[in-house]
């Protein structure tokens, strides 16, 4: 991980952003306090996120609306 200050990293983002692509991690500060990090986007595993999936579909078996429609309780709010 390395640490750039703010002017530094405005001057020099294209190559800051290529050493982020290739997984480093960048801390910027202003007056030497850290105030963002730049890192890498995690790609999702398909797996994972399948997994997520069918299990908010096992959370939600069993919940219903008490024979309203999802409409009619929007509109219920709106009065």
């Amino acid at each position: 991980m390395i640490t750039v200050g703010a002017f530094e990293a405005k001057t020099h983002l294209s190559s800051l952003l290529k050493r982020v692509a290739q997984g480093e991690e960048i801390v910027i500060t202003r007056h030497g306090k850290p105030l963002a990090r730049l890192v890498p986007i995690d790609v999702a595993d398909r797996s994972q996120t399948d997994r997520v999936i069918a299990k908010l579909k096992e959370l939600r078996k069993g919940c219903n609306l008490n024979g309203l429609s999802w409409q009619e309780l929007r509109d219920q709010g709106r009065r």
